[in-house]
């Protein structure tokens, strides 16, 4: 029963952690699916076109939104992806969300972060140290 309640508040306070009791009444009564992308975030539109938004898988992350679905919602393109893919190069690297924070973030060898591990090559002597 707890549960319920932390998740019918979080539904309907936060708007950080998906949609928002609003936003799934508006996308209930005047959203028409367009499509998924491969992060699992879905796409709507209202039945004239004007509107277009998404309902993010989890937690609202902007980095989430491949540049093909960036492009439709920002009305860049007329076709959604799910319609009209657009043509991928083939020296092009798939879309990755924002990793910073994450375990899977970039770590420079160097980094202190790196296990304690230095990596730097020892001072060849032409270095002095100040001394005030």
């Amino acid at each position: 029963m707890c549960k319920i309640i932390s998740s019918l508040l979080k539904t309907t306070l936060t708007w950080w952690n998906g949609q928002t009791l609003g936003t799934w009444l508006y996308t209930k009564r005047k959203g028409h699916y367009v499509g998924c992308d491969s992060f699992k975030n879905k796409y709507y539109q209202t039945s004239d076109k004007t509107r277009r938004w998404i309902i993010y898988d989890g937690y609202s992350e902007a980095s989430s939104v491949p540049p093909d679905w960036h492009a439709w919602l920002h009305k860049m393109t007329n076709e959604a992806p799910s319609e009209q893919p657009l043509y991928e190069k083939k020296w092009e690297k798939e879309h990755l969300p924002n990793l910073t924070g994450s375990s899977e973030a970039y770590i420079p060898p160097a980094s202190l972060l790196n296990h304690g591990q230095p990596t730097r090559r020892p001072a060849t002597g032409d270095y002095e140290a100040w001394k005030p």
